[in-house]
């Protein structure tokens, strides 16, 4: 397996809206081959650190749902967010393969 954490930060009073748009998310990511997975954490003491977790097969399913128009789509439609501060919020991505489960 592969997982993906995508973890940025948002001004304390706009976590509940940013929590509300992932409930509401697309799913599109959800019938990418070799998708397992998706999570969105918060931090329990920084209600702002907000970290979304995608779960692959492989490294190679997941690069390949980077590559997707659907990717490019979606990510396209988030610069347009109309909260502009919130559309230039940038994830810091870490990548792991699972080595132990």
């Amino acid at each position: 397996m592969y997982t993906v954490f995508s973890t940025f930060d948002v001004p304390d009073e706009k976590s509940e809206e940013v929590i509300h748009i992932y409930k509401n998310r697309s799913r599109s990511v959800d019938g990418a081959e070799g998708f397992v997975d998706f999570l969105l954490l918060q931090n329990d003491k920084r209600p702002g650190e907000l970290t979304v977790q995608l779960i692959f097969d492989t490294k190679e399913s997941y690069l390949n749902w980077v590559r997707s128009e659907d990717f490019k789509r979606i990510h396209d439609l988030e610069k347009k967010y109309p909260d502009q501060e919130l559309a230039a919020v940038v994830p810091k991505v870490s990548q792991y393969k699972v080595v132990a489960k």
